[in-house]
């Protein structure tokens, strides 16, 4: 009896008796080739290991030191150690719920997903930028960020950028269902050249409701042939997203971006635009618009007009109110 007693102590001891106590469920980063000891050292700060001998030696029994995966693995309030070591020895990991969204470059992308992801962002960099990575995917660089629908998505910490990169091209297809394609179709748009008016027109306004009306104003100066004449292409054509007033000498800016310089479209997105910006897009609002100019009133918001003259009279309130203001770049 005391032999078998012993033996559900030791049992009790090494397997099931709670001897890791974070606060909550905290997480761990194993990279690969990272030695046992930097495990270690993760286990005993974030996961406030109790009884470090009882982890050695159940870790030896079980061969863990030799056999490390890399990962993200959570380590969970009163957590034995044989729990964590079965989903450390099995590579059983807990994935990240990767998020991005206003983005306007693809190294701010790039940035924004390494500090999500085990991969850093001059890796990211030179895969967005491989020639045969672009040809695959069947995008440039100047229209890549239409492929990267902003939204969360679950993956392992450690994907390899392929594997990331794959994963979005199926997001993108799968976004780019039968319905929206046909949308538009009928504007006579390619998926990608709505994205890029989007990114336009999400940088022109972030009020929900005007989104439908400032894309209708943009389609219809495509459908005229007038040039777009968007302050925000010149912003980054001349890359000064701070600018609060567009003068002259920004217009002249010679960039295949700057829109008051080239008719229609620019070469692609001059940001990644929002699930709710495409579909203002794809469902426009049908008006006579070919003018806007911000609100005197600098609230964010747009006076609309039909004709030159009432768009010269916003205007002439708009500039009144800057300089009133002594905004002058």
């Amino acid at each position: 009896m005391l032999v078998v007693a012993g033996a559900a102590y030791a049992y009790y001891y090494y397997f099931k008796k709670p001897n890791f106590f974070p606060l909550k469920t905290t997480y761990i980063y194993i990279r690969p080739d990272m030695p046992f000891d930097s495990v270690l050292v993760q286990l005993r700060n974030a996961g406030k290991m109790k009884d470090e001998k009882s982890f050695l030696l159940l870790s030896d029994h079980k061969k863990y030191p030799g056999n490390i995966k890399p990962g993200r693995y959570a380590i969970k309030p009163e957590m034995n150690n044989d729990a964590l070591l079965r989903n450390l020895i099995t590579g059983k990991q807990t994935p990240v719920k990767l998020t991005f969204n206003n983005i306007r470059t693809i190294p701010q992308f790039a940035g924004r997903i390494a500090d999500q992801l085990m991969t850093d962002s001059l890796t990211w960099m030179a895969v967005f930028q491989n020639k045969t990575f672009l040809s695959e995917s069947g995008f440039t660089y100047e229209t890549l960020p239409a492929m990267f629908i902003p939204n969360t998505y679950e993956m392992y910490w450690n994907v390899s950028p392929e594997k990331f990169c794959e994963r979005m091209k199926k997001e993108y297809e799968r976004f780019w269902n039968p319905e929206r394609t046909a949308k538009a179709g009928e504007i006579g748009l390619t998926p990608v050249q709505v994205s890029t008016l989007a990114s336009i027109v999400e940088e022109e306004t972030n009020k929900k409701d005007e989104l439908p009306i400032v894309a209708g104003l943009y389609i219809n100066r495509l459908k005229t042939g007038m040039k777009l004449q968007a302050d925000p292409t010149v912003k980054f054509a001349v890359g000064d997203f701070s600018l609060r007033r567009v003068l002259n000498v920004h217009l002249g800016a010679d960039s295949p971006y700057n829109t008051y310089q080239n008719y229609g479209l620019p070469p692609g997105p001059i940001r990644f635009p929002s699930i709710r910006t495409i579909d203002a897009v794809l469902n426009y609002t049908h008006h006579n618009y070919i003018y806007m100019c911000a609100k005197e009133d600098l609230s964010g918001r747009h006076n609309f007009a039909v004709t030159a003259q009432q768009h010269n009279a916003n205007r002439d309130k708009y500039i009144q109110a800057l300089n009133r203001l002594k905004i002058y770049k």
